[in-house]
Parts: structure tokens; sequence; C-alpha cells
């Protein structure tokens, strides 16, 4: 499909059927997400006969591939789908349309159906920045550390590079993402803010915070991304997971005396752009907030956006 670099956020609104609304996501071990009662909380709190379906490739016979994905949500008149795991770079090529997010992070979280187009949108971006703003004002930003060059990643970087972090070192298990990822950095931003890191640990000390965008700490992944006994007391650190909320990163993290930030935050922010994008109405955040902080997940699996 060819791709044009420019949304109108506004038109998208004003064709959309605010009436009845059917949304989904598509990723892999997602059956624990909240993503889906935060849109139909907020979608009934606006009165919308709103609903959110899990589309769940773990469940699914086979390997479906994203492209059929994609055909069969729009061929089923869904609005749109969220898109999470391992999905927010393979989509991109059959989509139309990107926002100037979704190209400058190169990943996908959001899909519009729309006049027989599909419009990506990346809110993650916004997600984790907005969260950042509000949960880390004042933290030190001078050498900031990034684990995971991903789809996630990608949107973690750019968000961090907009909100005053003076150097962002990248690090990824795959040097020739986190180099791909610094190169499309400096592109946007024209300066040398960003530089790849290939020794981990020996970056740790000289940082003022550590964001962690790999799936490490995940209950389906668990563990640290880096040595916990590495880190220091004046240091912050965040994590993009959200189940557990308190990932083992961030226990440690909190132990020896360093300001934490959760994934909570990312999460409800991304939900909250993705509907406005999805119904053209703006939710209440905090309504948003409480239905995330309310939700009990079953005793075991996977969690997605």
């Amino acid at each position: 499909m060819a791709r044009q670099s420019v949304i109108n956020v506004d038109e998208l609104h004003q064709t959309a059927d605010r009436a009845n609304i059917r949304v989904g996501l598509i990723g892999q071990g997602i059956q624990l997400s909240r993503t889906p009662k935060m849109h139909m909380d907020a979608g009934a709190a606006c009165g919308l006969n709103y609903s959110y379906e899990l589309i769940d490739t773990d469940l699914i016979p086979g390997e479906p591939e994203i492209q059929d994905l994609l055909d069969d949500a729009e061929a089923r008149g869904l609005a749109g789908v969220n898109v999470t795991h391992p999905y927010k770079q393979a989509a991109i090529p059959f989509l139309d349309i990107l926002s100037d997010a979704a190209r400058a992070v190169d990943a996908v979280n959001t899909v519009v159906f729309r006049d027989g187009k599909r419009f990506g949108h990346n809110t993650d971006y916004w997600g984790f920045g907005e969260a950042f703003r509000r949960n880390m004002e004042g933290a030190p930003r001078d050498r900031v550390l990034l684990i995971g060059a991903g789809g996630a990643g990608g949107a973690v970087a750019n968000a961090l590079m907009d909100n005053n972090v003076r150097h962002l070192s990248v690090f990824d298990a795959s040097a020739e993402r986190a180099r791909k990822l610094v190169s499309s950095l400096i592109a946007r931003t024209d300066d040398s803010r960003a530089s790849v890191v290939s020794d981990l640990n020996a970056e740790l000390a000289g940082v003022d915070g550590i964001v962690n965008a790999t799936p490490v700490g995940m209950a389906s992944h668990p563990g640290t991304p880096v040595p916990v006994e590495l880190l220091k007391s004046g240091q912050w650190v965040a994590d993009i997971i959200y189940f557990p909320l308190e990932t083992a990163l961030l226990a440690a993290a909190a132990d020896k005396g360093c300001r934490v930030m959760p994934g909570s935050g990312m999460a409800v922010f991304q939900a909250v752009r993705a509907f406005e994008l999805f119904s053209g109405i703006k939710p209440d955040p905090e309504r948003m907030k409480a239905t995330f902080d309310a939700f009990t997940p079953p005793p075991a699996g996977n969690s997605g956006i």
C-alpha cells in the first residue's frame, strides 16, 4: 500500500460513527490486557455503544500474518485496532497513511479504518511522554539509558528526547536495531543527543535515569534487564511493563532509594489518545486511570498494551 505522511485527525473524527464503535487489540498473549476495560468503560461514560475485542494470536491456529489480521478486522467492520507485540513494526507496510508520530517512531500501536483507508498512529509516544511529564518533574536528565530499541523503545526514545534529555544512550540485544533507532533520532532532532551503547553495565554507572522498554520483567519474561546491584540511590528508574505493576527492576530500584515510574502511566495515556482517535471524543483520563487501577487480573498469563 502507498503511504503518505500526514493525518488530518479532525477529518477522521467527522466521519466516525460515534454511536456504535467496535474496535480490538491485535497481539500475542494479551488475555490480561487492561486496555479493553478502559476503552469500554470510557465509551459507556460517553454514551457510546462501544465494544473492544481481543485478537490474540496465541489462540489462533497456525501462525497468522499481520496482513491477514488487519484484513479480517477491517472486513468485519471494526472502526480500528490497537496493535501490540510483536506487530507494531510489522503492520506498517499494510497501512495507507502514517501520522508524524508513527513515522518518527517507525512503529504503530493504533490503526483507524476509515473511508477505505488505514491510518496508522503511535499513541505510545504521547502516552509515555505524558506519563513522564506528570511523574518525573524535576528529575535529572543529563544522561539517560534506554534499554530496548524495538517498537515500544522507539516511542519512549522520541518522548524522552522531547522531554529535554540532554543525552540518550540506547542499548539493545540487537546492535543493528539500536543503531537504526539512534540514526532516526539524530535525523529527527538534527543533533547528536543520542548514541549506541555496547557495554550496558559500564553505562549504568554514569546515568541519571534508566528506562526499560523490553519485555524482561513481565510475568511471562521474569527477571531484570540490568544487574540490580549496579543501581544507585540517586538514579531514577522507569518501566513500561504493567503486569506486574511493580517489576523486579522497580522493586529493586525502590529498595535502593531510587525514584521509580511504573508502566501504568504509559498504558493509561496511550489508551486515552487511542480512544479519541477511534471515537472522536476526548475521554476523562482520571476515569480511565481509575478503571486501570481497579482491574483484577486472572492468576496467570501475559499482558498486552
